[in-house]
């Protein structure tokens, strides 16, 4: 069992140095935030353009929207974490994870669009106020359901360890469920099981990150409906999602490699069936560590 324990110490350390203030995180953080006040001040000149109907405006406005997105999901956020750890801690598809960060993002632009023509058009609510809501409120929610996707994570993974003893290296069943001993399968399938619960899973995983709209599309958003050209906002907003869906696909598909090689490597060995637990729980320690660190400083 000394593989597997050094693999997992290895595991949380990485995620340590990853989310220090000072580590990778926040280095790679403070470079994304300086690229986003840029395009932030680009996006401001292309409104403008696009407003007085100049000729590549719009399309300028797309590209710029896009390229915020991108960086702004490069920076510390709970999209990526949250896609990163399920796809570490789960086995899934690259084209259904990817599918999930896909619809989370663009789930993110429509409570966006939501949020704002709700706040305009029944509340009367101001940018500022907006933006409060979406700090103050929405935020913490999300921040908070993440931390208990990755709780059930963890207690998964730990109730797999508990199942199999150190040093018990003998697995009762096959993974279509056939007792290795009497030939009768004593529970469902692997992929019976992840049919019955993909798709609520799915469904949570999108919910958890599409309830925190990101303040860059709001402020799109508020402008252009100033400016009278609040199609040219959406169609921004909605750019801006799929750039940040790069990111958050790019973080999925890494996880998954990684999963199947930690997994693929282990095969056969004689602790193979203790790594997929130490897995699950590193899985859940980084979700629940990277949410829980935004969640205490949202509230």
């Amino acid at each position: 069992m000394r593989a597997p324990l050094i693999v997992l110490l290895v595991l949380l350390a990485v995620l340590g140095w990853w989310l220090w203030p000072g580590g990778g995180l926040g280095q790679i953080g403070q470079m994304a935030a300086g690229y986003q006040r840029s395009f932030q001040n680009e996006m401001a000149l292309t409104l403008r353009a696009t407003k007085a109907g100049n000729a590549g405006a719009f399309w300028t406005l797309l590209g710029v929207c896009f390229a915020y997105g991108f960086f702004h999901a490069v920076g510390p956020g709970h999209g990526k974490v949250l896609i990163g750890g399920y796809g570490l801690g789960r086995r899934v598809t690259v084209w259904r994870l990817g599918m999930i960060a896909l619809l989370s993002s663009l789930g993110q632009a429509v409570t966006a669009i939501v949020l704002v023509q709700g706040g305009l058009w029944l509340f009367a609510l101001t940018r500022e106020q907006m933006v409060g809501t979406a700090e103050d409120i929405m935020a913490p929610v999300s921040y908070g359901a993440i931390v208990l996707i990755g709780l059930w994570l963890l207690g998964r993974g730990a109730r797999r360890m508990l199942r199999r003893p150190l040093g018990h290296d003998h697995d009762h069943s096959h993974d279509d469920g056939t007792c290795s001993h009497c030939g009768h399968r004593h529970a469902p399938s692997v992929e019976e099981v992840a049919g019955l619960t993909s798709l609520r899973e799915a469904l949570l995983l999108i919910a958890g990150v599409a309830i925190r709209p990101c303040t860059g599309a709001l402020f799109v958003l508020v402008i252009t409906h100033g400016m009278g050209i609040a199609g040219a906002g959406i169609a921004g907003v909605f750019a801006m999602a799929v750039g940040t869906a790069v990111v958050t696909v790019a973080v999925g598909t890494g996880a998954i490699g990684l999963r199947s090689g930690l997994l693929g490597s282990a095969a056969g060995g004689p602790w193979a069936t203790h790594l997929l637990p130490l897995v699950e729980i590193a899985a859940g320690a980084l979700v629940v560590a990277g949410a829980g660190g935004l969640l205490l400083r949202a509230v």
